[in-house]
């Protein structure tokens, strides 16, 4: 048996254990990186460690840290709550709110499912209060985490930029996140359209929206003190400690945390926070500075602000997320050293019809990261894409753009860690059962469609 084609049988098996046991597939990867490497190919230890990928691991260290000391220290909780009050008494903005919110935490650095974790029970008591479609608000939850999961700052974006960066091909870093941000959008907007947004615009909310918002926030904080929404995704499958109701056994530190939380003026770490956040993204995109650099040197800035904050932070860093990516990388080298990239482009191109390849390599994208990680997914595909798309024959960027919206579009599922996030927040009152149909119902919709419609809106006017 050729090297390429065992590789790939390797990396079938490393995603078929992922997805059927809680295995994180980066511990996975670097096991089938060092088999494959040093008993098949012959290759020393040290060239497979070559491959690490260690700006990578400081840019997900960094991003991470900072935001747990945002979390720690109210930053976000003030976030959220001046968003809240934007929306007065007009409860047909609250769902965008809890979009936009969720959005901008992504674009920041924060992961998807610790965004979800933070925003969903707060959407979803809403929707339960007000009468909003528990659907329509988790969903406009995750898809506000994935439009902003492609900033040049966000982990998804680190990740694939990075990856294009390494090649020949032309690199778009803002066109990548606005494609994503704007296909998740549309979506959004048809989603609040077929599930009864219009029919919000006559509700009132008054003051009570306000005050749940700052109810709701002590359990958020509670659940955030346990560490869960900085749990990683390597296993796709919801954050240990989350009850049904997205509470968890906190300590009596994080209630005091979530009543202080709740306050009405912002503390001067908080303020602190906002600066580095702004600063993080002026300095990493206006002066084109390694994001993972800048993160953690803002992240240690804060941290002697405010000694106290950053209490547990590092406890927090996604570690899950960062063996996840590195291991995923790490073995994406040795498959190059196998000529298994090589293999499979060329396989693809002698289709002879690159649409037909990229439609192909979209749906094998959502399909898979729909049961499995969509980072490791995104880090095993963008490689293998790489030659066919250096032939020219059809636009790089567009391919990679649709290839990135189907791989995360597809996070709704209730297998995925975000749409069990919301699943597991279901307000009070509504069917478990019924809305667990429901979910799988509209993620069967995004998983058929999704695909499609991203190759269609981005990659077929670039070949023409």
């Amino acid at each position: 048996m050729s090297a390429p084609v065992l590789s790939i049988l390797i990396l079938a098996a490393m995603f078929l254990l992922a997805t059927v046991l809680p295995l994180n597939m980066g511990a996975l990867a670097f096991v089938g990186a060092f088999l494959l490497g040093s008993v098949v190919l012959g290759i020393s230890t040290s060239d497979i460690l070559a491959n690490f990928p260690g700006g990578l691991f400081l840019t997900i260290v960094g991003v991470t840290y900072l935001f747990a000391i945002a979390q720690n220290n109210g930053t976000i909780d003030l976030l959220v709550r001046g968003a809240v009050r934007l929306v007065g008494n007009r409860v047909a903005l609250i769902p965008w709110v809890m979009f936009a919110i969720t959005a901008l935490i992504t674009s920041v650095g924060a992961l998807s499912p610790a965004a979800v974790a933070i925003i969903a029970p707060i959407a979803l008591s809403f929707a339960g209060k007000h009468k909003i479609s528990p659907l329509l608000m988790g969903m406009m939850v995750i898809h506000g985490a994935q439009a902003g999961g492609f900033s040049p700052i966000a982990v998804y974006g680190v990740t694939v930029n990075g990856l294009i960066a390494k090649t020949e091909l032309a690199a778009s870093p803002m066109a990548i996140f606005l494609a994503s941000f704007i296909f998740n959008l549309v979506v959004a907007a048809v989603l609040f359209i077929v599930l009864g947004g219009s029919k919000l615009l006559s509700s009132k909310a008054g003051r009570i929206v306000e005050q749940a918002a700052e109810s709701r926030m002590k359990v958020s904080v509670g659940a955030r003190a346990a560490g869960v929404t900085l749990q990683g995704s390597g296993s796709d499958i919801p954050p240990s400690g989350v009850s049904a109701k997205g509470t968890t056994g906190g300590s009596s530190a994080a209630g005091e945390a979530g009543v202080s939380s709740a306050g009405a003026r912002a503390t001067v770490p908080q303020l602190v926070t906002i600066l580095g956040l702004i600063s993080l993204a002026v300095i990493s995109l206006g002066f084109k500075v390694d994001v993972g650099f800048v993160s953690i040197t803002i992240a240690i800035i804060l941290a002697l602000v405010s000694p106290a904050a950053q209490k547990g932070a590092v406890n927090k860093i996604s570690w899950s997320t960062v063996l996840l990516i590195c291991g995923m990388l790490t073995f994406v080298g040795v498959l190059e050293e196998a000529g298994t990239i090589k293999f499979v482009s060329d396989g693809v191109a002698n289709l002879g019809l690159p649409l037909l390849a990229a439609l192909l390599i979209c749906y094998i994208g959502g399909i898979v990261s729909a049961f499995a990680s969509s980072t490791a997914i995104l880090a095993a595909l963008i490689p293998l894409a790489v030659p066919f798309l250096a032939a020219g024959e059809i636009g790089a960027v567009g391919v990679i753009a649709a290839l990135a919206v189907s791989a995360t579009i597809v996070d709704v599922s209730p297998f995925s860690t975000n749409g069990a996030l919301v699943l597991a927040n279901a307000p009070d009152g509504v069917d478990k059962e019924r809305f667990y149909k429901q979910i799988l119902t509209y993620s069967g919709i995004v998983v058929v469609a999704g695909p499609a419609i991203a190759w269609l809106v981005m990659v077929v006017p670039g070949w023409m």
